[in-house]
């Protein structure tokens, strides 16, 4: 990574960071794997309002009742809120949904910098209903593209990609200096006079 400095006409200072050497289609995330992240998303998103449902049942309402609740009602809520924060928020700001977190994949943009809101947007908000309007095929494409890209990829100008952002730094450790008397070695004896 490297940063780029630019001046703007109107004298201020615009620096950038840059990845130097991404390569997208060496990094693409596999397609299982995009597969596996999407089937935890889901399976968390829907478990909110079946176990609402369930409790809800649980409780003695039944068929109107049951879906008329309190407690269906806050099952929706918490869907609704938990679908927003793990298709917009978490993308915004780390590239990754909870599926793509515990897959170990993430979301960049097509030269490996992280992608911005109008990225997430035209990605999340634009190609998902796309993708599911034409019954999943937009996704499919991602398996026979060589890029890897499925259509909401394209629209946000995004790759998925598996691998680490952190830098791990490596720590050295150096061997303190012994100061001996002069005429001693390790291992022999020497005589001074």
């Amino acid at each position: 990574m490297s940063a780029r400095v630019e001046k703007l006409p109107d004298g201020n200072v615009k620096t950038e960071r840059v990845i130097v050497g991404f390569d997208a289609q060496k990094l693409r995330a596999p397609f299982l794997l995009r597969c596996g992240a999407i089937l935890i998303d889901y399976i968390l998103l829907i478990s909110i309002p079946v176990a609402s449902l369930l409790i809800g049942r649980s409780f003695g309402n039944d068929g109107s009742k049951l879906l008329n609740s309190e407690i269906s009602n806050v099952g929706w809520l918490i869907f609704l809120l938990l679908a927003l924060t793990n298709f917009l928020i978490f993308p915004m700001f780390s590239g990754q949904s909870i599926g793509k977190m515990i897959t170990g994949i993430r979301i960049v943009k097509s030269d490996g910098s992280a992608p911005g809101f109008a990225s997430i947007i035209l990605r999340n908000v634009v190609g998902y209903p796309l993708t599911l309007l034409s019954g999943g095929l937009g996704f499919l494409i991602a398996a026979f593209s060589e890029s890897g890209r499925a259509v909401y990829d394209y629209l946000g100008n995004t790759v998925v990609v598996y691998a680490e952002r952190k830098v791990t730094k490596k720590r050295l450790i150096r061997k303190p200096k012994t100061t001996r008397p002069k005429g001693v070695t390790l291992g022999k004896k020497v005589e001074t006079r």
